[in-house]
């Protein structure tokens, strides 16, 4: 099956290059192969597009954030880190193929995860090797660079583009509509931002990990995005 062998494909390469460990890749494969039966073999370019964003981020000025303490781990995500941040998507991708007649409204969906994930990465990545004096979400106190809900003018206008270019992306490649890039990038953004707030508020406390904020982030870019697409159809 071509979806198969795509995924396959896909997380060889991205074990390849380090992003992933062995159980990252095989749940980019799952994800990338749900991604295909449901929304359509060119749903798979915005993964990608998400997939090389992040991992530019993310090796860009390695060392100086290796030094402050601060870098991705070596061995690159884990399957509970590529899941937190893609899993929700396979939700909208699975409902997409058991409701064929709803397939274009729920990609929007999953489009808003993939474009909420690349931005939250990019700006989180952009913003510790960029900014000298990120400040906390709320209150907008000085905080130390890596700070969970720390956020910097360079982070942010990182992450609003990466969401844009990702929502460009499934329009161009025909997986939404050229209504919903706006949508998908604005309701990206808000998760971006509202993941900052959950890592001030409960990440800094130790009332939820990493992974918890990230797919809750996502989940609320999707539900927002749906929410939209729906009450615009009712209008």
């Amino acid at each position: 099956m071509p979806g198969a062998v795509v995924a396959l494909a896909f997380a060889v390469v991205a074990r390849g290059l380090r992003a992933v460990t062995d159980g990252g890749a095989i749940a980019g494969a799952i994800i990338a192969f749900i991604l295909i039966v449901g929304g359509g073999p060119w749903a798979f370019v915005p993964l990608m597009a998400v997939f090389f964003l992040t991992l530019i981020a993310t090796r860009w000025r390695a060392e100086d954030k290796r030094t402050l303490g601060i870098a991705e781990r070596r061995g690159g995500r884990d399957a509970g880190q590529v899941l937190a941040n893609l899993g929700a998507s396979v939700l909208c991708a699975a409902a997409a193929f058991a409701f064929p007649n709803r397939s274009a409204q729920l990609m929007v969906g999953a489009m808003a995860v993939f474009a909420e994930a690349a931005a939250d990465t990019v700006s989180s990545e952009t913003g510790q090797a960029a900014s000298s004096q990120p400040r906390m979400i709320l209150g907008f106190r000085p905080a130390p660079v890596g700070t969970n809900g720390a956020v910097s003018p360079q982070g942010t206008f990182a992450g609003c583009i990466a969401a844009a270019i990702v929502a460009w992306i499934a329009v161009i490649c025909g997986v939404v509509a050229s209504r919903w890039a706006p949508v998908i990038a604005l309701t990206a953004i808000l998760g971006m931002l509202f993941d900052s707030v959950m890592g001030e508020i409960f990440e800094n406390r130790g009332r939820m990990g990493n992974d918890a904020v990230n797919f809750v982030s996502t989940v609320l870019a999707a539900d927002l995005a749906l929410l939209i697409v729906f009450l615009s159809q009712r209008v």
